[in-house]
């Protein structure tokens, strides 16, 4: 059976403008823009990206820091418009950009699970029925009523992992979530991830572990300045980028 793209990128750029002035205060920062004084660099964090993503694969992006893997989860997610270019998405999207986004660090863990649902478009109810399963996942019972602030980030990343995986999305975005916290977890996430895919979940991951990439995905994205270098089989582009 063909199975049908549900992400397509076509010719996607992303531009940023960066400062090219020292400013030592906002108010010097206005003042200069109102009188046109500022100086920006442009700089391309990608150029170019065309890729297409099947529905059930689970897509690896590898590439050395600026190589725009982030950005390109971004655009892909919507957080970010390309400057150029279009994406075009076939399904729900549950995103793992940021260590931390949606949560307030002042609130407790319990408190965070109702906001971070909330915020992911899920009622109060549905958090509530669901409670028990993202404490049981995150194995965080003692600590619910602790301040995040005072969480490790691989506590953090345990909470959102949980909470992003409670559905079955149509396509899960991890960036480096799999990084942090300790082994035994890791290999936790990796056993959902792999049970989403096989229930036809589309998984796109970005690791500097190049073993997970290798274990998990089906093809590979290898970026380098913006650009993609390679688009293939995991052991295809793996073989390569490990040579570099």
């Amino acid at each position: 059976m063909i199975k049908d793209n549900i992400i397509e990128a076509n010719d996607v750029a992303m531009r940023f403008n960066m400062n090219k002035e020292n400013v030592n205060s906002l108010k010097e920062y206005f003042v200069k823009l109102v009188k046109g004084q500022l100086m920006f660099e442009e700089f391309w964090a990608l150029k170019n990206v065309s890729i297409e993503v099947k529905r059930g694969d689970v897509l690896g992006i590898v590439g050395l820091n600026g190589a725009g893997k982030s950005t390109l989860l971004k655009v892909i997610a919507g957080v970010l418009k390309p400057t150029l270019g279009k994406v075009t998405i076939k399904g729900s999207i549950a995103p793992l950009i940021e260590l931390g986004a949606g949560f307030d660090f002042e609130l407790t863990a319990r408190e965070n699970i109702f906001l971070n649902g909330a915020i992911l478009g899920y009622s109060r109810k549905f958090m509530a029925e669901k409670f028990e399963e993202i404490v049981e996942f995150s194995e965080l019972r003692d600590f619910l009523d602790v301040p995040l602030k005072n969480y490790s980030s691989g506590m953090v990343a345990r909470i959102g992992f949980a909470i992003a995986t409670l559905m079955d999305p149509d396509i899960l975005i991890v960036d480096e979530i799999l990084s942090v916290g300790d082994f035994q977890f890791q290999e936790k996430c990796e056993r959902r991830i792999k049970k989403l895919f096989d229930e036809g979940t589309t998984v796109i991951i970005v690791s500097h572990s190049i073993q997970q990439i290798e274990k998990l995905c089906s093809k590979v994205l290898w970026l380098e300045h913006g650009r993609v270098k390679m688009f293939g089989s995991t052991k295809e582009v793996c073989d390569l980028y490990k040579q570099c």
